[in-house]
């Protein structure tokens, strides 16, 4: 027998008896440190030349027989699923090819996901890149088939050739995978930050969620975290594996530490909007419901809930419309309600940020634009927000924002900043004050004009707000005191770092400012020539240990002197103090 009749062999005896077996490989938040959900991965026996996804994808495609083993790997990936809760999603590989194979219908994955007590919410398809789309608008009419039973759709390698953005285009897919040759060494490459920062602009405005794989150093998920990525897969997190994953402690550590800040200091959590809301279980029979609503006329929708968990949402207006036709009375009156209810509402934790909340809520069909949005806390049922509470809740901010902030930066002013003082001070936990003034700003703005002057202010403005996305924490602040000073009120565990950044940014970038002009001398406030390059940056940094009681005036104080001190150097420079 030859080579190639033995490997044949054991490929279609690995088939008939079925001797594939899935792994599992965690996909991780990089808001909470929480697993999201598993990619599964096919194996074959492991003593076999088919053990290699790879390989054996290969050759069953070589053979004509790619559908017959993505079917297989499709029914071993729910039979070995480790999902531990509802809203824990499986990602199943499918290659582009199958979606137009006759063959491909949701029917028999519907009746293995039942068989397992899973349902199409749980599961995304991961469309591979084994091989390009040819037929953008069938393969879309296609998916859209499946989308409208509840799976949702994911491109993979996002980022690795031309095909996978033009699937982006076409498609629009729930998922976005960035492909690894962008995520390797993020952190030491500008134009990979600049392209990630790109993705997460447009996902957020389509209401996409970015997952970065293959990440392996502690480096990429920092650089990730901070960025905004929603989520990450790779060795780092966790290898593939038959069993349920944790992440690590220090990795969770880490993604709290460096999260992205979505929005300034008057942001608010979707939590302080969460109101009460009637729940049922979804066991309830329909009649319940709209008993319900005929008593509370003031009740616009119910939420569903299973073992305290939300699984679906119940609007009046659709409800009565199911039971508005000739027999839909007697067809659904005593059915239960998790037939008839809105399977995938959306559903967020009790700490995302309103605005970001907002985004996701206007993203919606029209068809579900104005329904209620659900509030978890730890996975459990919290409460709901209505879209005119959270859209009035966001003019009150951007007004109060707007009122008391710098016209010229944005940034929160001396009101803002006074209150975020104090409530440091009242909190009694570590922190950090950092005042930044530019000095020879009077000789520049004199020399190059009000108009060049205003946009230095508004490029020192963003170089604090860089350097504390960079070196920070979720919670800092950035302010802006009045004319060429500003404040950064910092939790961060490296201050002096923080500060270093800051000057790096600004000795970075300030030259670009000068019109390609020379001179040997400037002009201090005091009308004194000194020998200087041009503007530079004083920082006086002000460590708060809060072992004991400080206030604002000695931290005022404090600064003041550290200020004078950095003035009477030249360049750019910080000097510290510690203080309570």
């Amino acid at each position: 027998m030859s080579a190639q009749s033995d490997v044949l062999e054991q490929y279609h005896k690995m088939i008939k008896e079925q001797l594939l077996y899935s792994v599992y490989q965690p996909i991780v938040s990089l808001q909470d440190g929480q697993v999201m959900g598993y990619e599964a991965l096919i194996r074959g026996p492991k003593e076999s030349p088919f053990h290699s996804p790879l390989a054996m994808f290969q050759f069953a495609e070589q053979q004509g027989e790619l559908y017959t083993l993505e079917q297989l790997a499709r029914e071993k990936a729910i039979q070995g699923s480790i999902l531990e809760h509802p809203k824990q999603l499986l990602f199943i590989n499918i290659s582009s090819q199958v979606l137009y194979d006759p063959g491909f219908v949701p029917g028999k994955t519907l009746e293995i996901l039942q068989n397992h007590g899973l349902s199409p919410n749980n599961v995304v398809f991961e469309i591979t890149e084994r091989s390009s789309i040819e037929d953008f608008s069938l393969a879309k009419k296609i998916l859209e088939h499946y989308r409208k039973q509840g799976y949702r759709i994911a491109i993979d390698d996002a980022g690795a050739g031309y095909s996978s953005l033009q699937a982006i285009a076409e498609l629009q897919p729930d998922f976005i995978k960035i492909d690894r040759s962008l995520i390797e060494n993020i952190h030491k490459s500008k134009v990979k930050e600049y392209i990630l920062e790109t993705f997460v602009t447009f996902a957020l405005k389509m209401n996409i969620s970015l997952i970065a794989e293959g990440i392996e150093h502690e480096d990429e998920l920092i650089k990730l975290t901070r960025l905004g990525v929603h989520y990450a897969q790779g060795f780092l997190l966790g290898k593939p594996n038959e069993a349920a994953a944790k992440l690590a402690d220090n990795l969770s550590m880490l993604i709290w530490q460096h999260r992205k800040v979505q929005g300034g200091s008057m942001t608010w959590n979707i939590g302080d909007l969460s109101t009460p809301v009637q729940v049922f279980d979804k066991r309830v029979l329909i009649s319940v419901v709209a008993d319900h609503f005929k008593k509370h006329q003031e009740a616009v929708g119910v939420v569903i809930v299973d073992e305290d968990v939300p699984v679906g949402l119940v609007m009046r207006e659709r409800l009565f419309q199911h039971l508005a036709g000739q027999y839909a009375f007697s067809l659904f009156w005593n059915r239960t309600i998790d037939g008839i209810m809105d399977e995938a509402p959306l559903i967020v934790d009790e700490f995302t940020y309103v605005e970001q909340v907002s985004q996701m809520a206007t993203s919606r069909s029209i068809h579900h634009l104005y329904d209620l949005v659900i509030i978890t806390s730890h996975g459990k049922m919290a409460g709901a927000a209505s879209i005119r509470t959270i859209l009035e809740s966001i003019t009150n901010v951007r007004m109060e924002s707007a009122r008391v902030a710098n016209p010229l930066t944005g940034l929160p002013g001396n009101l803002q900043i006074n209150r975020e003082l104090n409530k440091r001070i009242s909190d009694s936990k570590p922190f950090h004050v950092v005042y930044a003034d530019l000095d020879y700003f009077k000789w520049f703005n004199d020399r190059f004009g009000f108009q060049k002057g205003d946009q230095l202010i508004q490029y020192t403005a963003d170089v604090m707000q860089q350097a504390i996305a960079v070196c920070g924490t979720p919670y800092d602040f950035v302010g802006h005191v009045g004319g060429d000073d500003f404040i950064a009120i910092s939790g961060t565990q490296a201050p002096e770092q923080l500060c270093k950044e800051m000057i790096r940014r600004f000795e970075q970038g300030v030259q670009m400012f000068y019109e390609e002009e020379e001179w040997e001398y400037v002009w201090d406030r005091s009308g004194n020539k000194v020998k200087s390059e041009g503007v530079t940056l004083s920082l006086s940094l002000v460590v708060c240990s809060c072992e004991s009681p400080i206030s604002l005036e000695h931290i005022s104080h404090t600064a003041a002197l550290l200020k004078k001190k950095a003035k009477a150097h030249q360049g750019s420079i910080y000097y510290f103090q510690n203080i309570g």
